[in-house]
């Protein structure tokens, strides 16, 4: 019998993998060397053969591939409940848009920190991000150590990050040159949306994608007003008018998607543009409600996000697994839709295709260690007959025991390993303070 030796050896009493078989296993065994999985299998067959450097017991746990939130704004946190209850677009521009005015580098640094600390907590590894300053959402993912596709937002008009749009596309190749040695963070492209941007900057930003070879995000066909207002100003509904910019393409991840036809659900497939669901947020502002169905019989690549905290309002990706499922379900009357399978499918190995990570979203031999851990002794997830349906229609959040990213512990039972969180919880108070009496200045404008 030949011993081998590993970092981490994980003792757990399910391990649903993903892996091309979906296989689920009971009393199992992964062994973790250098941040990736040198095997996985029974707890039989493993525990005599591996000699680790410390074991990790979760006998009492489900272990999954972590989640992976592929859209959201990390640093608004720092809004979450600011303006709630009113529709996207008003939304947006008499209330969220003067705020982010005010913004510091400062701030978007601590809203990004509470986010990966939440992210953490509740079983996301891998987040993708669109915001300003968004460099300092990069350093706060290195520093909380998940991984993170990051990308500074692109308006047609200044931003508190650029004065115009050629200081925006610099900013976009010394973010790409900034994290180009990172391990855990990678840029992209970001025009915001087709109603906040010019064909011009549309046009150019695909180009520089192209360019650095790096991937193209977008809000995309998000509502029927941006729809409206697509048609009033190009005479193109937002698909087709992407679609004419040269925007949609296999680099390009498209986020919501709600207000689609027929004909523009074949123009996504056929581009090979992915797309990632927000559920919640589509719920909370009244967006309407994705295709999801249509656009999985079409072969679109699909994902699962949270957007951001002030319109979901937390960034729980078992809590949007379950309304992903259930709106389809109720939405369609049709109570076998986008059954729980397809649903996690979706967070783990939909989340890595769109991210552009393969080495992340299942687990086998030689995938990154990227996992989180299940508290089986919780009430809610007793008995376990089903643990696909658990983690989708059962499981929360709050349910996560342990988060590990490249065999690295960031979070467990209750303990975040790299952020002191009692003192960011106090710079945290200490913001909120200035993002109050700016909202509030904004109303009285």
């Amino acid at each position: 019998m030949t011993i081998s030796h590993c970092d981490t050896l994980i003792h757990a009493a399910w391990v649903v993998t993903q892996d091309d078989s979906r296989r689920i296993l009971e009393d199992a065994g992964i062994a973790v060397s250098n941040g990736f999985i040198s095997a996985i299998g029974s707890w039989e067959e493993l525990a005599p053969v591996w000699y680790p450097k410390r074991i990790v017991d979760l006998t009492k746990h489900l272990v999954l591939p972590g989640l992976i939130n592929a859209h959201t704004h990390a640093s608004m946190t720092l809004m979450r409940g600011l303006a709630d209850d009113l529709p996207l677009m008003e939304w947006l521009t008499k209330h969220i848009f003067p705020v982010e005015q005010k913004l510091t580098p400062e701030l978007v640094h601590l809203g990004a920190l509470l986010a990966c600390c939440e992210m953490t907590k509740t079983g996301t590894t891998a987040f993708c991000d669109m915001y300003l300053m968004e460099e300092h959402v990069g350093r706060a993912a290195e520093e909380a150590g998940l991984r993170a596709r990051i990308g500074e937002v692109l308006f047609s008009f200044p931003s508190p990050a650029y004065a115009n749009q050629d200081e925006a596309f610099d900013l976009v190749r010394s973010m790409k040159e900034r994290f180009d040695g990172s391990n855990r963070v990678n840029t992209a492209v970001m025009p915001h949306s087709v109603y906040t941007t010019s064909p011009e900057l549309l046009e150019k930003s695909m180009e520089l994608a192209e360019e650095l070879d790096i991937p193209l995000n977008i809000h995309l066909a998000e509502t029927q007003t941006e729809s409206q207002q697509s048609i009033e100003q190009h005479g193109l509904r937002p698909v087709p008018y992407a679609a004419e910019r040269g925007l949609l393409s296999k680099r390009t991840l498209a986020a919501h998607a709600v207000d689609l036809t027929d004909e523009e659900i074949d123009l996504l497939a056929k581009s090979g543009t992915r797309v990632c669901h927000n559920p919640e947020s589509n719920m909370k502002l009244a967006s309407g409600i994705a295709r999801v169905p249509e656009m999985q019989a079409a072969g679109i690549p699909l994902s699962l996000g949270t957007d951001g905290a002030c319109s979901n309002n937390n960034l729980d990706m078992f809590s949007e697994m379950s309304s992903c499922a259930l709106l389809q379900k109720v939405h369609h009357k049709d109570s076998t839709l986008v059954p729980a399978q397809q649903v996690l499918d979706m967070a783990t190995r939909g989340g890595a295709c769109s991210l552009d990570m393969p080495q992340t979203g299942y687990l086998a031999k030689g995938q990154a260690a990227d996992l989180i851990a299940l508290n089986l002794n919780t009430p809610s997830l007793m008995p376990m007959y089903n643990p696909i349906s658990h983690l989708v229609y059962a499981a929360q959040g709050a349910d996560v025991a342990l988060t590990m990213v490249g065999g690295e512990t960031l979070y467990q039972d209750g303990k975040f390993t790299r952020i002191d969180y009692p003192a960011l919880r106090e710079e945290i108070r200490d913001a909120a303070e200035f993002i109050k009496k700016q909202f509030e200045q904004g109303k009285m404008a």
